[in-house]
């Protein structure tokens, strides 16, 4: 199932990457004829079905072309198309719901469906195809897509390809990535709100509402020839004017018609005009921009919408200035930095069809690194400064070091004999850095400029730890002293050692030189109050930590036993409530303490045994709860090791199974510890009369050795033999846990392993393993015929024993027997001695014929 989703995946990003590939391979494209971009109308149909952006584009592309619907229907059918193809998305039409499909949906061919029916021209389908395919795109894929463009270099502008967000380890153009952003759709509303300078043209639409005297309302249409035709008043050209001009001539014309209208409060008749619908603009983008083209955008949109439209300027392009130029002439020029550093958008430049946005190569660059806000390449005027760039960064960060910020600069010289070039240190001084954005010194191309961070480095406090109740760092004072450190940390530890105290000092050439003291008593006081210096570290030490961890130990009938933190006083009643109380196996009487002996161990003594009594008393879940005056209590010593001894004769009920052809199967409890198989077996009823003794399955829990030897814990037994000689040996004492289960008689034998035919083969009574090998095929090439063996069915286990010139040593297979052959191991065969076998018997047979030649003689 991974395998599927990934290659779903895959498939997803290789329809996502079809757009960049046409994109790539735009000019070869364009120099195809162009009936190969023609689409049949159902494609056409499905293109306006599955993208309501160009539904939207279309009806106010047919709202501005000033056809009638006949005549539009007249292109469609020399086009090839259907007539009624776009009835629904003509003036009075009703366009179907047009809801955004997935990403699944979006094909390339749609917008060669646009170009064919003259919706978009070839630059708009090729923006459109670009933005629109490439906004679905996660952080991973539009890495890869960034990988495709730079492999594909050579059929593109190389400097159009470099996108700096996708740069590791150095730093990018600032604002770079602003106009980057896939999902970014910087476009106008077309029936979004305009202000009084608004700049009417051919394909506006407007509404003028009429209140008072008159209640009306007309919706206007600004034709291609300039006017709007208003009901009763008549023609009023309005192309070139802005809305506030427009309504100045309102006033004047529909004063003739309605004498109540007027601007003062006293006018029973008033009016208002508003654009309803904005029309689109084609503008021209070109210069070091990403996607550079001609761009069909709203007129009330401005230089920022063109620049996002063509993905903002390259890594090559200005940011602080963008011309806008109208008739060869330069009418505008936008700096980007106020926009993307204060948000700011100061031009009042209204665009207009034919415009054209250049974006001409940057200026110079600075870099700007260190503790700033926004570390990265700043493009500079000629009148900027280091506090003007520091403001576009950020600004310092708190972290900054406000004493000092480094600018290295590139100065060109010509020497006597060939020009260098060199780069210069200029320091900025903490005189200079009165706040976070520093001083207006010039800057130059080519300058970096680096703001430093504070040094790690800490002073004014001293180091308090070991046996002190707050240990850590404590704030250091002139004419602090040692007792006052130590009161500062909460004062020593019941537990601390007073005879000694460490103070280290970092002498001036980074040696550390050690100072003592004591403390007269716990509460703090010093014998010899040292003062104390910046970065000082006071060390108090624990008598605790100086002991040995004293224990003793408890084992044997007791509920938890292990070792028990040894306290003064404790006694052996104390162990044993410390051990959870004795099990219900405990031997009362005594126990045993083991203790070291007087002097400590000795090369021949290392412990002496101590016999104590032990009563009912210790017995405390039996509902004893105070012990009887003359009930012995035990004082013990660290490294006691305490010994509750068990009662050999103390035993649970246990019980053990019996299934299959028995009369009664199920679980027994041992009425003695002597019960063996045959008793089992007449407590459960006998055999049935299908029973087969020979197949008998009895398995014991294994422990120790026998867990490793035999994990499934099966023994052999010969129970027919048991059940006619109740004194042979395999009537084995049971043990609690044992199972017996008889099986039904098995009349056939299985043939497993390096077969090849495994299965299972009719038995024949007296036949060997080898017979019942060939019954099932034969050995396999790989079989390993020396190591065959047979699994009886009463668990025994017969193999093989092959013999060179004697008869193989074979087993004879049981009912329901199961024979394993193996598969041939080199690694466990043994240096063959055929050869020399041979060789023997070939010197024996040469002295017979000798003696027989002689003896005929």
């Amino acid at each position: 199932m991974p395998c599927h989703r990934a290659l779903r995946w895959v498939r997803r990003l290789v329809w996502r990457l079809i757009p960049l590939v046409l994109l790539i391979t735009a000019p070869l494209a364009a120099q195809q004829p162009s009936s190969l971009r023609n689409l049949s109308p159902d494609q056409v149909r499905e293109l306006l079905r599955t993208r309501p952006d160009l539904v939207q584009l279309l009806q106010a592309r047919l709202g501005a072309s000033g056809l009638t619907p006949d005549q539009i229907r007249e292109r469609l059918r020399a086009a090839g198309y259907p007539p009624d193809l776009l009835d629904d998305y003509l003036k009075g039409g009703k366009a179907p719901s047009a809801q955004m499909q997935g990403l699944e949906n979006f094909r390339p061919e749609t917008f060669r469906a646009a170009q064919a029916i003259g919706l978009l021209s070839v630059g708009e389908a090729d923006t459109l195809q670009v933005i629109d395919s490439l906004q679905f795109l996660s952080d991973a894929e539009r890495f890869t897509v960034d990988s495709i463009r730079r492999h594909f270099a050579d059929s593109v502008r190389a400097d159009s390809l470099g996108d700096s967000t996708f740069t590791a380890g150095r730093l990018k153009r600032f604002g770079i990535d602003v106009f980057r952003r896939f999902t970014s759709r910087f476009q106008v509303a077309p029936n979004g709100p305009v202000d009084k300078n608004y700049v009417l043209g051919p394909g506006d639409v407007l509404v003028l509402i009429l209140t008072g005297d008159v209640e009306d309302a007309y919706t206007l249409d600004l034709n291609r020839e300039g006017f709007i035709m208003v009901p009763q008043v008549g023609q009023i050209y309005a192309a070139n004017l802005t809305l506030g001009q427009l309504e100045t001539q309102l006033y004047t014309r529909l004063k003739k018609v309605y004498s109540g209208i007027g601007r003062g409060a006293n006018a029973s008749t008033r009016f208002d005009i508003t654009v309803a619908k904005v029309r689109n603009i084609q503008v021209y983008v070109i210069g070091d921009v990403v996607r550079p083209g001609g761009y069909q955008i709203s007129a009330a949109g401005t230089v920022l919408t063109a620049l996002y439209a063509a993905g903002g300027p390259t890594d090559n392009g200005s940011f602080r200035r963008v011309e806008v130029r109208r008739g060869g002439q330069a009418i505008a020029a936008l700096d980007l930095y106020d926009y993307l550093v204060r948000g700011i958008n100061a031009t009042d430049v209204r665009l207009e069809s034919g415009d054209v946005i250049f974006v001409p190569p940057h200026g110079g660059l600075v870099d700007v690194t260190g503790r700033v806000t926004r570390p990265a390449i700043y493009e500079i005027k000629d009148s900027t400064t280091l506090r003007d760039v520091l403001q576009a960064a950020g600004g310092l960060q708190p972290t900054a070091l406000r004493q000092r910020i480094q600018i290295h600069r590139l100065v060109q010289e010509n020497g006597p004999d060939a020009p260098r070039a060199h780069r210069v240190v200029l320091e900025i001084g903490p005189d200079q850095l009165a706040d976070a954005y520093g001083p207006a010194v010039p800057v130059q191309a080519g300058d970096s400029i680096v703001a430093f961070p504070v040094p790690n480095r800490r002073s004014g406090f001293v180091t308090v730890s070991g046996a002190v109740w707050t240990p850590g760092e404590v704030g250091f004072s002139s004419g602090m002293t040692l007792a006052d450190a130590i009161r500062l940390a909460g004062g020593p530890r019941p537990d601390v050692y007073l005879d000694r105290v460490l103070v280290t000092r970092h002498a001036a050439d980074s040696t550390r030189v050690q100072l003592h003291a004591a403390l007269i008593d716990s509460t703090g006081r010093v014998a010899e109050n040292l003062p104390l210096q910046d970065g000082d570290e006071i060390r108090l030490f624990s008598r605790t930590a100086m002991l040995t961890d004293r224990y003793v130990v408890i084992t044997g009938a007791v509920r938890r036993a292990g070792r028990i933190h040894y306290r003064q006083g404790m006694t052996l009643r104390d162990a044993v409530l410390m051990a959870d109380g004795l099990t219900d196996d405990a031997a009362l009487g005594q126990a045993e303490i083991a203790r070291l002996p007087e002097g400590g161990p000795s090369p021949t003594v290392t412990a002496r045994s101590i016999k104590v009594p032990l009563d009912s008393s210790y017995l405390l879940q039996r509902g004893v709860t105070t012990p009887s005056p003359s009930s012995a209590d035990v004082p013990l010593e660290p490294w006691d090791n305490v010994l509750i001894p068990r009662r050999s004769d103390f035993s649970l009920v246990s019980t053990v199974a019996i299934a299959g052809q028995v009369k009664h199967p199920g679980r027994y409890p041992l009425e003695t510890r002597t019960d063996r198989i045959t008793d089992l077996i007449q407590r459960a009823g006998g055999l049935t009369d299908i029973a087969y003794p020979g197949g008998v399955e009895f398995f014991r829990a294994p422990t120790g050795l026998a867990l490793v030897e035999n994990r499934r814990g099966r023994i052999g037994i010969d129970l027919p033999r048991v059940l006619k000689d109740p004194k042979f040996r395999d009537n084995l004492i049971l043990q609690p846990g044992d199972s017996l289960f008889i099986p039904e008689f098995i009349p056939v034998v299985l043939v497993d392993g390096a077969v090849n035919s495994p299965g299972n083969v009719a038995f024949t009574p007296g036949k060997s393993l080898d017979w019942y090998v060939r019954s099932a095929g034969g050995y396999a090439q790989t079989a390993d015929r020396n190591r065959a063996y047979v699994t009886q069915p009463d668990g025994t286990i017969e193999s093989v024993n092959r013999k060179f010139l004697l008869a193989d040593d074979v087993p004879h297979p049981r009912p329901g027997a199961v024979i394993t052959v193996p598969v041939h191991n080199p690694a466990l065969d043994k240096p063959s001695n055929v050869p020399t076998i041979i060789g023997t018997a070939a010197q024996i047979l040469a002295s017979l014929i000798t003696i027989i030649v002689v003896a005929k003689q």
